[in-house]
C-alpha cells in the first residue's frame, strides 16, 4: 500500500516539475520555442489516469511554476507589487487546469474527438478574454513563444496569435490521448495521431509556401537611431535638455539621409516637449525633411497645459507636421500621466507613389488593433518608436514583429534599451542592432513596402470568438454524457446497480 502511495505521488511530481520546467524554458523572454510544443504533455498524461482533484491540483500548480520566469520580470523591473504576478498566473493556471478537466472528463466517457479540442478550446477562450479585459492586451499569449518558428509563424495570417496557441495546445492533446488509445483501441489511436500531426503539417507547408513568396511592392531604404545614455532610462526635462538632445538626433539622421535612407525612425518619449519646445523641435527636423525628401519620425512626451500625449511627431517635406498619440499606455505608469490617442496617422511615401505607411509606438502593437485597422487601410510600412526594458528586447520587440505578419506590412521599430528592428510581413527580420552598441547606435536597411491581404485581416478575431463557442458546444457535450450515464446508471436493477459488500 504504501508502495503504491509512493509511486503515485512520484508520478504527481514528475508531471508537475516536467511541465513546469517545460513551461519556463518555452515561454517568457527568451523562448527555447520546441518546449512549447510539449509543456503540456506530462500534465495531460497524468491527468487521464488520476483522480480529477489530483489533476487540477498538478496542472494549476506546474503552470504556476512554470510562470515564474516572468518574476523577476514583473516584479523588479516593472515594480508590479508580487500580488500582479498571483494574479495574472493564478488565472491562466485555473484557465491551464479547467482545460486539462475537461479534457480528461470528456476522454474518460469516451468521447475523444471531443477531448482532442477541450484544452484547446478552453485556453484560448481564455487568452482572448484576457486580451479584452486587461491592459497587456495579447502580451501573454503562449503564441508569442514561436515568433522564431517562422514556418509556424504564418499562422498568425490565418487566425492571429489565437490559432498559435490552439495548436500549440491542441498538439500536446493529440498526443496524450493517442497514446492513451493505443492500449485498448490502436486503430482509434493511429487516426488520433494522424489528424494530430497532419493539422500541424498542413500548417507548416502553408508557412513554407508563404516564406517562399516575397513581400510585394517598392523596397525603401529606412534608417533609425536609438541611444541607451544613462541607461536609457532617464527622459530628458523640457527645455535645454531636450533641445540639445534632439539636436544629436538631427545630426545622426542627417548622416542617415545621406547615406540613402528616405525614412529615419527615433525612439519613443526621448523628451519633454512643451509649447515652446514644439517649435524648437520643428525648426530642427522641418528643415531636414524639406532639404533631403525624407520623413523623419520622432516619440516624445508632448506636454500641454490641460493634457499630455505620449507622440510621434512625423515631419514630412513641405507639408504641415503631423501627429499620432500612442493608444495603449503603460498601466499605470503612462496611464497616469497621458491621454491615450484615437485616430491613425498614414501618410504617402516621400516623391509620391501609392503605398501607404502608418506610424504606431511601443505598446500599441501588443494588441490586435490599432494594427489591424492599419492593414485594413492598406498600410505597407509600419513606422515604430519604442522603449524597452533591455531584459525584454527580444520578447516585447518581436511581439511586433507577429503584427506585421497578421496584418500584411513591413515593420521598422526603433527601441531605446531594445533592438532597432527591421523586418518584412512573413516575420523575416532583415535588419537588428542593440541599442546599446553604441553611444548613439544606427542601422540602415531595405525593406519592402507593399500591402499584402490575409485572412486575418478580413476575418479579425476570428479563431479567439470560434473557441469560446467551441468550449461552449464541449461543455454542453460533457453534461449530456454525465446526465446520460446518471440515467442510466438509475435505470439498472438494485442488485446490479451494487456493489457486491464483499468486493
Amino acid at each position: 500500500m504504501a508502495f503504491g502511495h509512493r509511486t503515485r505521488a512520484a508520478a504527481a511530481l514528475l508531471a508537475l516539475g516536467a511541465t513546469a520546467a517545460l513551461v519556463y524554458w518555452g515561454n517568457g523572454l527568451m523562448p527555447l520555442w520546441p518546449l512549447m510544443w510539449f509543456a503540456p504533455l506530462p500534465v495531460l498524461w497524468f491527468a487521464l489516469r488520476r483522480p480529477a482533484w489530483q489533476a487540477a491540483l498538478v496542472a494549476a500548480a506546474a503552470w504556476m511554476l512554470g510562470g515564474l520566469n516572468l518574476w523577476g520580470y514583473l516584479v523588479w523591473v516593472l515594480g508590479a507589487p508580487p500580488l500582479a504576478w498571483f494574479l495574472d498566473f493564478g488565472c491562466a493556471a485555473v484557465a491551464f487546469a479547467l482545460g486539462v478537466l475537461i479534457t480528461r472528463a470528456l476522454a474518460r466517457r469516451g468521447a475523444m474527438w471531443a477531448a482532442w479540442l477541450a484544452l484547446p478550446a478552453a485556453w484560448v477562450s481564455f487568452e482572448f478574454g484576457r486580451s479584452l479585459l486587461w491592459s497587456n492586451g495579447s502580451a501573454a499569449s503562449i503564441a508569442y513563444s514561436q515568433l522564431n518558428f517562422l514556418p509556424f509563424l504564418q499562422t498568425a495570417s490565418l487566425a492571429g496569435p489565437w490559432g498559435m496557441s490552439f495548436v500549440l495546445m491542441l498538439f500536446p492533446t493529440g498526443l496524450a490521448l493517442g497514446g492513451e488509445a493505443w492500449r485498448r483501441n490502436r486503430g482509434q489511436a493511429r487516426r488520433m495521431l494522424g489528424a494530430t500531426l497532419g493539422v500541424v503539417a498542413a500548417l507548416l507547408i502553408f508557412g513554407a509556401l508563404r516564406l517562399a513568396s516575397p513581400q510585394p511592392g517598392p523596397r525603401v531604404q529606412v534608417g533609425l537611431i536609438a541611444s541607451d545614455a544613462n541607461g536609457g532610462a532617464q527622459v530628458e526635462p523640457a527645455g535645454a535638455a531636450t533641445a540639445a538632445l534632439l539636436q544629436t538626433y538631427a545630426g545622426h539622421a542627417r548622416r542617415l539621409i545621406a547615406q540613402g535612407a528616405r525614412v529615419v525612425v527615433m525612439p519613443e518619449h526621448v523628451g519633454v516637449v512643451r509649447d515652446g519646445g514644439v517649435a524648437a523641435a520643428n525648426v530642427i527636423f522641418q528643415p531636414i525633411a524639406n532639404q533631403s525628401g525624407a520623413v523623419l519620425v520622432l516619440g516624445v512626451a508632448r506636454r500641454r497645459a490641460k493634457m499630455a500625449h505620449n507622440q510621434a511627431r512625423i515631419y514630412a517635406p513641405r507639408v504641415p507636421v503631423r501627429t499620432y498619440a500612442k493608444e495603449h499606455l503603460l498601466y499605470p505608469y503612462e496611464a497616469e500621466r497621458f491621454t491615450p490617442g484615437r485616430t491613425r496617422t498614414m501618410l504617402a511615401p516621400p516623391g509620391g507613389g501609392r503605398e501607404r505607411w502608418g506610424v504606431a509606438i511601443c505598446k500599441d502593437l501588443d494588441f490586435t488593433n490599432p494594427a489591424r485597422a492599419y492593414g485594413r487601410a492598406g498600410v505597407g510600412l509600419l513606422l515604430a518608436p519604442a522603449w524597452d526594458f533591455t531584459v525584454d528586447r527580444f520578447w516585447h520587440g518581436h511581439i511586433a514583429v507577429m503584427r506585421a505578419v497578421e496584418d500584411g506590412f513591413g515593420l521598422a521599430r526603433a527601441a531605446r534599451r531594445g533592438y532597432l528592428t527591421v523586418a518584412d510581413d512573413r516575420g523575416r527580420i532583415l535588419a537588428e542592432r542593440r541599442s546599446s552598441a553604441e553611444p548613439f547606435t544606427t542601422l540602415l536597411a531595405d525593406v519592402p513596402t507593399g500591402h499584402q491581404w490575409t485572412p486575418f485581416l478580413w476575418l479579425g478575431d476570428w479563431w479567439g470568438w470560434v473557441s469560446m463557442a467551441l468550449l461552449a458546444l464541449l461543455v454542453a457535450r460533457l453534461v449530456t454524457l454525465r446526465c446520460g450515464a446518471d440515467a442510466a446508471s438509475s435505470e439498472l436493477p438494485a442488485e446490479t446497480s451494487r456493489a457486491p459488500s464483499t468486493r
